[in-house]
């Protein structure tokens, strides 16, 4: 009988990267059976899902009992959650110690959890609003200390991101930005790629119990960013460096420190704290998305405004 494999948010760029990335492989396809917990299996999206053979099943983050239920009988819990639905630290570490839990209570086998850096604690306190990073680095230490088998698989920068970050200004393209050219983006085309990761803790779960996977392609500058982007599209692109506080007036109100923080964490102490993309790479079953990839397929995207 095939294990059971349970992905949170499964209609979402990271859940749905998860579970495309295990349908698709020989092995893991044949050893797990999907089920995904959305809040709402009726929407469109979710039965969609179901049509691939996805086990569709609901629960809330903030109801401990409902994740029993959706996870009962799994082998392996696949756990993202979204600081977006709250915006709030206490929020979502409550809903990640809640998941946490209630793999424990269940006695799941392994729990992989998408989790990030805390970058309070790696600047040493300089950069303090960065919460949407904090949070989840507070999960996972939670997930250690009460002592699950788990893996936890750090996705990079979204490619996606560079949608709504990079910005049309007449004939140009413009990417604003709070700090200097020294910023270093570890780009991933989440929903291509982000699964592949995750792919590794399952097929080598012994190896890598406690062990953390960076999700990345690679490391790229801004200028690097503007100019690959200028020379896919044939269209001008550059770097427009702001003071933090000007750069914060772009951004959305319930993100702005943050997200200003986060663009100076590019440039130190760094996204990943400074950590080498290799060791992860090197455990990949096939290949990655690059920046030039990406730009070429979604071209239309970038030009509609053109």
């Amino acid at each position: 009988m095939s294990k059971i494999i349970t992905v949170f948010g499964a209609t979402g760029l990271q859940g749905g990267s998860v579970i495309r990335a295990v349908q698709s492989h020989p092995q893991l396809s044949y050893e797990f059976r999907i089920r995904g917990v959305a809040r709402d299996p009726s929407k469109p999206a979710a039965k969609k899902l179901a049509s691939t053979g996805v086990d569709l099943v609901r629960a809330d983050l903030n109801d401990v009992d409902s994740m029993i239920t959706a996870i009962k009988g799994s082998h392996t819990v696949f756990l993202v959650t979204q600081f977006e639905d709250s915006y709030s630290y206490d929020v979502e570490v409550q809903q990640g110690k809640n998941a946490a839990d209630a793999c424990k209570r269940t006695g799941i086998e392994h729990m992989i959890f998408s989790s990030l850096v805390d970058i309070s604690q790696a600047s040493n306190n300089v950069l303090t609003k960065v919460v949407h990073f904090d949070s989840k680095a507070h999960i996972e230490q939670y997930i250690r200390d009460i002592g699950l088998p788990a893996t936890f698989v750090l996705a990079g920068s979204y490619m996606q991101n560079q949608f709504y970050t990079i910005r049309k200004a007449g004939d140009e393209y413009v990417l604003p930005l709070p700090a200097g050219d020294n910023m270093q983006f570890p780009l991933l085309d989440v929903a291509s790629d982000y699964g592949k990761f995750v792919n590794i803790a399952l097929l080598q779960r012994q190896d890598m119990l406690g062990k953390r996977i960076y999700a990345a392609q690679g490391y790229y500058r801004p200028s690097r960013i503007a100019n690959e982007l200028s020379e896919i599209l044939n269209r001008p692109a550059r770097v427009l460096i702001l003071p933090p506080e000007e750069f914060q007036k772009l951004m959305p109100a319930t993100m702005a420190e943050d997200l200003t923080e986060m663009g100076q964490a590019f440039a130190s102490p760094g996204y990943y704290g400074g950590a080498d993309l290799k060791e992860s790479q090197k455990l990949l079953q096939g290949k990655l998305k690059t920046w030039k990839d990406f730009v070429k397929h979604h071209a239309g995207r970038f030009l509609q405004d053109a």
